[in-house]
């Protein structure tokens, strides 16, 4: 397969070379990388190679508004409360008792150390993990630290699937919080 590779990128050079196309890679050719005009190394991506010492990270936009719609319909508001709305076995996230300032990656870090405990709990409530792609996440981030949005958070958010799993007893009679208060980091009095 290598040799086969070899053989199809000295073909598509030399035909290049010839200002002749390289035949597609589905007729047993390879089309050459794109190359930045002037530059010693192919493009990755159809993206110039990055200066030596940069990071190539992008920040997602962070919309607020996506995660209020996000927070309910993935079933975080199963467990987390804004404004008193939705399940009390977890912290509530009310911005206004949150640092004015912060960074999203902290709010990640300590999502995955808890992460064994939401795990469990999402299982049981909702019957499967919830999973996130990196932008859904931004936007749940920024909402939860977004006061002014959380103030337009009300019921009416809440899918109607999602509304028994608020209310969900982990199997025991004195509810979710207390059975798993401590392991989520949430303590109750009695």
């Amino acid at each position: 397969m290598a040799a086969g590779l070899a053989g199809a990128l000295l073909v598509a050079a030399a035909q290049a070379h010839e200002d002749k196309p390289a035949p597609p890679a589905d007729q047993g050719g390879a089309a050459p990388a794109p190359m930045k005009p002037g530059a010693k190394e192919p493009m990755m991506g159809g993206q110039a190679p990055r200066e030596p010492g940069t990071v190539g990270l992008m920040m997602p936009e962070m919309d607020s508004h996506r995660g209020r719609k996000l927070f309910a319909s993935k079933g975080c508001v199963a467990c987390h409360a804004i404004n008193g709305v939705g399940g009390h076995d977890a912290t509530a996230l009310d911005a206004h008792t949150m640092q004015p300032a912060m960074n999203p990656f902290e709010f990640a870090a300590k999502m995955w150390r808890m992460a064994p405990a939401m795990i469990a709990a999402q299982e049981e409530a909702l019957g499967h993990q919830i999973t996130f792609s990196g932008e859904e996440l931004a936007d749940i981030i920024a909402f939860v630290h977004d006061d002014a949005e959380q103030h337009k958070f009300s019921e009416a958010d809440i899918p109607p699937e999602i509304r028994p799993m608020m209310h969900h007893t982990h199997g025991k009679p004195e509810g979710g919080a207390k059975a798993h208060g401590e392991e989520l980091g949430h303590h109750h009095d009695d």
